[in-house]
This record gives C-alpha cells, structure tokens and sequence, in this order.
C-alpha cells in the first residue's frame, strides 16, 4: 500500500511516498528520481506498482527532491551535495536503516556525495544504478566558474524562463523523449506524458537550470572506485547520451568501463534505452529481484 507523507529538512517540506510491502524484510528500498522538466517521484510510480506485486518485496522510500514534485521549491541553484543532505535527514529520521539506493541516470553524483556524508558510508547497504552517465561524462570537470556563468547569464534570467516555457510544451517532451530517453516509440505512453506535464510548473525549472548548468559535473573517478558497497549497474540496450563527450559511445562500452572501476560492481544490458525503470519495468524489476536475492549479505 501507497502512503503519501512529508518531513522538514532546513525548513523546507520534503515529500515522499512510502510503499510499505513486507514489513519483516531486511532490506528497504530508498529511490532518487531524474531531473529534468517535469519529473519528479513519480518517475518511479511504474516501478513502485509493479515491485509490490513480487512475493516478498521489501519497502520503498520514493521521494522528491527539492525543487522537484510535491517538495517545496525555493528559487536557489540545487547541488548534489544539497540533495545527498536531504536524503541523508530522510534516512537518519525516518527511515533509520541502512538502504538500498536506486539512482535513476545522471544523478548517480547525488548518490555519490551521499556515500561521502559522514554518515553516509554507513547508510548505504548497497547501490543500484540505472543507466549513469557514459563514463567520459562522469570523469570530465566542467568547472564551477562555467555553471556559475551559464547560471547568472542565461538560466536564472528571462532568457531562461522563456526557454523552460518552450521546453515545457507537448510537443517538446514528445520529441525529447523520442530523441533521447525511449528506445521505442510506443512506449511514450499518456501516463509518461501526463506526468511531465503536471510536473512541469514553471517553479521547478530552478531544479532543471541546475542540473543543465552543471553544477553536478566533476571527475568522480576517485569516488567510484572508493565504493565498497555492492554495485549494480544496468544500462539499456539502446543506451545513449546526449553529451559530445560520451555520444560515440555503446552499451557495452559503457558497461564495460564502470565494471573496471567499480571494486564490487556486477552490471547487466537489458531491453530498453535511458529510462529503464519507466519503459522496461518488468526486466529491470526482475534483474533488481534476483540480484538481492542472490547477493549474499
């Protein structure tokens, strides 16, 4: 059952929702969603539903991070440090637990500050990631000077409130997804589209300029191979970037160079493009299952 709560965090109102599953279980779930126009928690609702139908499926935590959903959304550039904080508070006053933390693309360097809180080491039991970044991405510092420009310049401007009008139009986030997250057509549903329209007020571009301006970009080399959780890493198929960096790159490839620098890392191709947990739910639930299952402890 779905349960719909918030919590304080530096005076903010957080959301999250809570699916309670198998109380008994030994493991729980903790989500960290995308960012981008319109997404929020609910980017997980496919996963979520379909996880609780599985025989012994352990709680999830599926919360939005500030500036994004149901979570207030102040008129500030969001690091991943900031949001590795807010999770941090969720774990420490509601969840109390160590979790198993699922990443859903580009925000795996949010997971990584979190690992790096000093609390953090210990509040991750193990660690999933659903189509990272290309490894030239996540290894390439884009310089704080630069996001600092593109962010005073372009994005927290009028200049960059058009731009998010014109981004936030169907038509727009039709032909995004097709471009860049699906690896079919047909699995641009109404509910994905539906959802990045409700979410796409004009308050959480502040989120979205954020993450454009890059303020999540830094080599993290020395963090991942620092991660001594187990590691899940499963990238689609059809696996894509939309960077000039890692562009070139193929699925394989792209697996290939987080397994040689991930100490305890196994990784998987599935159906599917960038999106996995939303366009190829049950694969990507089936992987998620037996890997916990046959992981020892």
């Amino acid at each position: 059952m779905e349960h719909f709560n918030t919590y304080d965090w530096q005076g903010y109102r957080c959301a999250y929702d809570y699916y309670a599953n198998d109380p008994s279980s030994p493991l729980v779930l903790l989500t960290i969603h995308p960012v981008g126009v319109g997404l929020s928690r609910q980017f997980w609702d496919r996963f979520c539903q379909h996880w609780q139908s599985q025989a012994g499926a352990c709680p999830v935590y599926n919360p939005d991070l500030l500036g994004c959903g149901d979570s207030d959304r102040p008129r500030v550039a969001y690091y991943p440090e900031d949001w590795a904080a807010q999770l941090q508070h969720l774990i420490d006053t509601v969840i109390q637990r160590p979790v198993v933390l699922l990443v859903q693309g580009a925000l795996f360097p949010v997971a990584l500050k979190l690992l790096q809180h000093p609390a953090g080491d210990r509040a991750i039991h193990r660690l999933v990631l659903a189509g990272p970044p290309g490894w030239p991405l996540i290894t390439q510092s884009f310089g704080s000077t630069r996001s600092q420009l593109l962010w005073n310049l372009f994005f927290d401007t009028p200049i960059g409130n058009a731009f998010f009008r014109y981004a936030r139009r169907e038509k727009f986030l039709w032909s995004f997804s097709k471009r860049q997250l699906f690896a079919s057509e047909e699995a641009i549903d109404e509910q994905w589209l539906t959802l990045l329209r409700q979410g796409a007020g004009m308050d959480n571009r502040h989120a979205v300029f954020s993450f454009l301006a890059g303020f999540w970009r830094q080599d993290y080399t020395r963090s991942i191979e620092a991660i001594r959780q187990p590691t899940l890493v499963l990238f689609g198929e059809h696996a894509s970037g939309i960077d000039q960096v890692s562009r070139a790159d193929d699925a394989q490839k792209r697996l290939q160079d987080y397994l040689a620098h991930l100490p305890h890392g196994e990784g998987h191709l599935i159906p599917g493009r960038n999106v996995l947990p939303y366009e190829t739910t049950v694969t990507f639930t089936k992987v998620l299952k037996k890997w916990l299952v046959d992981l020892p402890d």
